[in-house]
């Protein structure tokens, strides 16, 4: 049907013309759509606030050749305006966003939008660290698209753990044998505190010492990063802090 409906998370805009802006959208139903939404940088626009970044709507959307259109936006989550106003949330919540734009249509399934929503609406209420939200999210997306990082068996040969080096490349920890020189050596707290991350065990997550959190953010964005084959621009402007 050339019109459809469905709850989208608005990944980032684009200004096209005088009024209009591009959307790209992470939706329930349909993966991610790319949608003209005319008029909306009008000060009359209806829905233009409805269409920002880190929102959360119900649309309606006519099927076009290229880009779709956006007919109605009602909204379901405002997120942006608590978000934007605290420079750790914003910052993370950009590099979520981001991450979920360079999942390829395969998967930008509904459990990766369900995960983005409840990534975004952590943020927005302040539930726990922002960037343990962060690290907790690009986890367990990576997991969901297939590349859940070994942590416990070698991730190249299959020996039993533990183990203390960590491989982006080679898809988690590995054992001594398979480890290159130079391995980044990680502490088990660090390796525990990744495992939290991934399970959600949030009272775990936020015990964690200082030093493993920081520990286990600098090994979860070089190892989203791999996987996405791009660099995250926004994780550079993430606070390093937990």
């Amino acid at each position: 049907m050339p019109t459809y409906r469905d709850e989208v998370v608005v990944l980032r805009t684009h200004k096209l013309g005088e009024a209009d802006r591009i959307v790209t959208l992470l939706s329930r139903r349909h993966g991610k759509v790319r949608a003209v939404a005319k008029g909306v940088r009008r000060t009359s626009s209806r829905f233009g606030s409805r269409l920002e970044p880190f929102m959360v709507a119900d649309v309606q959307l006519y099927q076009g050749r290229s880009l779709d259109i956006v007919q109605q936006a009602e909204s379901l989550g405002s997120y942006g305006a608590d978000i934007v106003v605290d420079y750790d949330s914003y910052t993370s919540a950009s590099a979520m966003v981001e991450a979920a734009d360079r999942l390829n249509e395969a998967e930008a399934t509904p459990q990766q939008y369900l995960l983005l929503v409840g990534g975004l609406r952590a943020l927005s209420m302040r539930e726990h660290s922002a960037r343990h939200i962060l690290d907790s999210y690009l986890l367990r997306a990576m997991a969901l698209s297939g590349w859940a990082p070994g942590l416990e068996e070698c991730a190249r040969c299959g020996a039993p753990g533990p183990h203390d080096a960590f491989v982006a490349q080679s898809g988690g920890m590995v054992c001594a044998a398979c480890a290159p020189t130079g391995a980044a050596r990680v502490h088990p707290v660090a390796v525990s505190h990744l495992g939290a991350l991934i399970r959600g065990d949030w009272v775990a997550v936020d015990a964690a010492p200082a030093a493993a959190t920081t520990a286990a953010s600098g090994l979860i964005a070089a190892y989203a990063q791999w996987h996405l084959e791009r660099g995250i621009r926004s994780l550079s402007h993430v606070e390093s802090r937990p």
